[in-house]
């Protein structure tokens, strides 16, 4: 159940964050997804436990890492948009 969880809630992320750095036309769903997934998995690992909160992938979903997995997807996204045009949009 819990990987179930994951993938909704990290495709929720990747879409809101896509979005946001108005890539959402250029994307299809299996890359938003991704990108929510990835960014949630590297900012929950890095930043969620300094700021005191539990990962997402722990199963503890709570708004402090919803924000943290949100803007680690945003980052992710903008080295994503880098690397591929040059330019961070």
């Amino acid at each position: 159940m819990g990987i179930v969880i994951l993938l909704v809630v990290g495709g929720i992320i990747g879409w809101l964050a896509s979005i946001v750095m108005r890539t959402d036309a250029q994307q299809g769903l299996f890359l938003n997804v991704v990108v929510g997934i990835v960014g949630s998995l590297l900012a929950g690992f890095l930043l969620t436990p300094l700021l005191g909160g539990a990962p997402i992938t722990a199963g503890m979903i709570d708004i402090t890492s919803i924000g943290v997995s949100f803007l680690g997807a945003i980052v992710l996204l903008a080295i994503v948009n880098l690397v591929r045009r040059g330019s961070v949009r």
